[in-house]
Order: structure tokens, then C-alpha cells, then sequence
């Protein structure tokens, strides 16, 4: 986006998504039910063809990642005109007719500029939080954090750090990331076929081209039984944070090895080692990011239909959207004043 001056002073990020309403495999499947007998009557949704969503900001990472604003503008503004760029740019970029528009997570502090989408048709509503755990200063180790944590949380670190020491962990580099792909996509389908919503689906075959393009900044690490791969973990370094990406685990041994446990407890190692100050855990599997200590950041998602009508029942679909109930834990020992 320019000024009159022609000079930049936004920009947004955006992505063509095929949605399918049967990939919604929770407690809202009878109200995606509803939605597709009403779509079909009203001749607005086609049983052969997927929902297609334009969205601004990154399918495969939770938080604000979809658009930039220079400083000293008039923020509400600007993603007002944004969202209307978007709309008018849907020509450009399909051949097939766009359904939906949607401006996806944004934090509450956010939300006061934000808000102004409503204002052009936009529905909000929130999925399941990011989970995020800022790393205190003083954890120079990962013993440091395990000091940190109350008896109980200790113990059950360590007893998960014993459950897994027949695991041997491997950092994978671009010559054998192409070797493990193939076995790599089936542990990552047996993680997103547990998924309640799935907005689309991860090519693994993109692991590639990131680690060519990020190098280091970008982690893989595979976990071996014996010589059975049966977990990997990926994350983005990225300035400051650590965005946990993708994971993929054998379900047959995850318990009696606590694969997932030593998964969340190496992300938090990959962060004291390079000095990051926040780890986005991403959404899902809350309560046990919450007992590592990661804390709930709320998230809205701005959604929109082309066409006023379906708009409406749209909003109808979106006011059952509830974040998933979990148990907060707060493994963490009191600090003294």
C-alpha cells in the first residue's frame, strides 16, 4: 500500500486456502451440517467444490504475521483499506471465484484497530489460544529451568527426560531431510488427523525449501527407536522468539517414551541455548503446553463471505466458535518480592 507520495507504508502477506466443511471433525459438525443444507438450498455452497478463503497472515504459524504497518501511520485506516485491497485483488490472483476473506490472529492489543473490520462486514471470533512462554532471564541452563519449577513439575520432567532416553535425537540437514521425508509425512498426518479443525493441510516437502532459504534460524529434529523413526520436531528462530512449527509423532510408542514431552522440553532447551526470550507453542494440546509453563495468548480472526447473504449465516457458524476448555496449570514456583 502507498501514500500519495507513492511511498510504501504497509504490506500484507496473503494466501489462497482450500477449506473443506468435512474436515471439521468436533462438536460443531451439526451446525456445519445446518450450514450445508442451507448452502445448498440457497444454491451458495457446491458439495463438489471447496470453501475457498483468501487469508491474510500465515496458515501454518499462530500470531501476526500477515501484516506490516510503518510507524506513525493511521493504523485503523490502513487495515480498513487493506481488507477492501484484499477483496479487489481476488481477481488478480484466481481464475476461480473467491468465497471468503479472512484477516487471521491478532493479539488484544490489537484488537482496538482491528475492531474496524467490523465495520466492512467482517465477523470476529477465537479458536483455541497460542500458547506462549517468555524465558526468564536468569535460565542460562536447562537445569535453571527445572530449579524453577514446583516438586511436582520437576519430578515430572524428569521422569519424561528418563522415559525417553532410549530415543537418540539427530538435527537434520538438507541431504537427509530428503531421505526422511517420506516417513516424516506419515508421522505429521498421524498429529493432523487428530486435529478437530484442520484450515489446510502442510506439505512437508516445503521443510526443503525453508531450511535452504533459513538456514540455521530454521530447526529440524528427528527422533529415533532403535533405527525407526518415530518423531520430529521443526521450529522458526525468529529475531527474539522461537515459533514452534510442525511436530510428528508415532502414537504407538508416545506414551511409554514421552515423545511429546521431551518434544516441548527441547524447544525450551533450542530457546535458553539461543538466548530467545518467547516460545509460540502454537495452539492445541493446551493443558500440557500449560504444565511446561507456557501461558494462553487470545487470538481473533476476522472472517468474511463475498456475498451479504452468506455472510450472515456465516456469523451464525462463527457465534459457536468456542476455544477449547482445558485446566491452566501454573508449574511455576512463586517468585519472591
Amino acid at each position: 500500500m502507498f501514500d500519495e507520495k507513492k511511498e510504501a507504508i504497509a504490506f500484507a502477506t496473503i494466501q489462497l486456502v482450500d477449506f473443506y466443511l468435512e474436515s471439521v471433525q468436533n462438536d460443531l459438525q451439526s451446525v456445519v451440517e445446518w450450514i450445508r443444507c442451507m448452502g445448498r438450498k440457497l444454491h451458495l455452497l457446491s458439495p463438489q467444490k471447496p470453501f475457498k478463503i483468501l487469508t491474510c497472515g500465515n496458515t501454518f504459524v499462530s500470531g501476526e504475521h500477515g501484516i506490516f504497518i510503518k510507524p506513525n501511520q493511521d493504523k485503523k485506516q490502513i487495515v480498513k483499506q487493506l481488507a477492501k485491497a484484499i477483496v479487489a485483488f481476488e481477481k488478480d490472483i484466481s481464475k476461480e471465484t473467491i468465497d471468503a476473506f479472512m484477516l487471521k490472529d491478532f493479539v488484544n492489543e490489537s484488537l482496538f484497530i482491528t475492531d474496524a473490520l467490523h465495520s466492512v462486514g467482517y465477523n470476529s471470533f477465537n479458536v483455541d489460544p497460542n500458547m506462549m512462554l517468555t524465558l526468564d532471564d536468569n535460565w542460562n541452563t536447562f537445569d535453571d529451568y527445572l530449579a524453577a519449577l514446583k516438586t511436582k513439575y520437576r519430578v515430572k520432567a524428569k521422569k519424561a527426560l528418563q522415559k525417553s532416553r532410549g530415543l537418540r535425537t539427530e538435527e537434520v540437514t538438507i541431504d537427509s531431510l530428503k531421505q526422511l521425508l517420506p516417513n516424516m509425512t506419515l508421522l505429521y498426518k498421524n498429529v493432523s488427523n487428530k486435529a478437530s479443525f484442520n484450515l489446510g493441510y502442510f506439505n512437508i516437502e516445503t521443510y526443503i525449501s525453508l531450511k535452504e532459504n533459513l538456514k540455521d534460524d530454521y530447526v529440524i529434529k528427528v527422533y529415533w527407536l532403535g533405527d525407526k523413526l518415530v518423531g520430529f520436531l521443526s521450529g522458526i528462530k525468529n529475531q527474539n522468539s522461537l515459533d514452534a512449527h510442525f511436530v510428528g509423532i508415532d502414537y504407538t510408542v508416545n506414551k511409554s517414551y514421552a515423545i511429546y514431552q521431551r518434544m516441548l522440553y527441547d524447544y525450551i532447551l533450542l530457546g535458553i541455548d539461543n538466548n530467545i526470550k518467547t516460545i509460540n507453542f502454537g495452539r492445541t494440546a493446551s493443558e500440557i503446553k500449560s504444565s511446561v509453563g507456557a501461558a494462553p495468548q487470545d487470538l481473533t480472526i476476522y472472517l468474511r463471505h463475498r456475498k451479504s447473504i452468506p455472510n450472515r449465516i456465516l456469523s451464525l457458524f462463527l457465534n459457536r466458535i468456542q476455544p477449547t476448555e482445558f485446566r491452566l496449570i501454573k508449574p511455576f514456583k512463586t517468585k519472591k518480592v
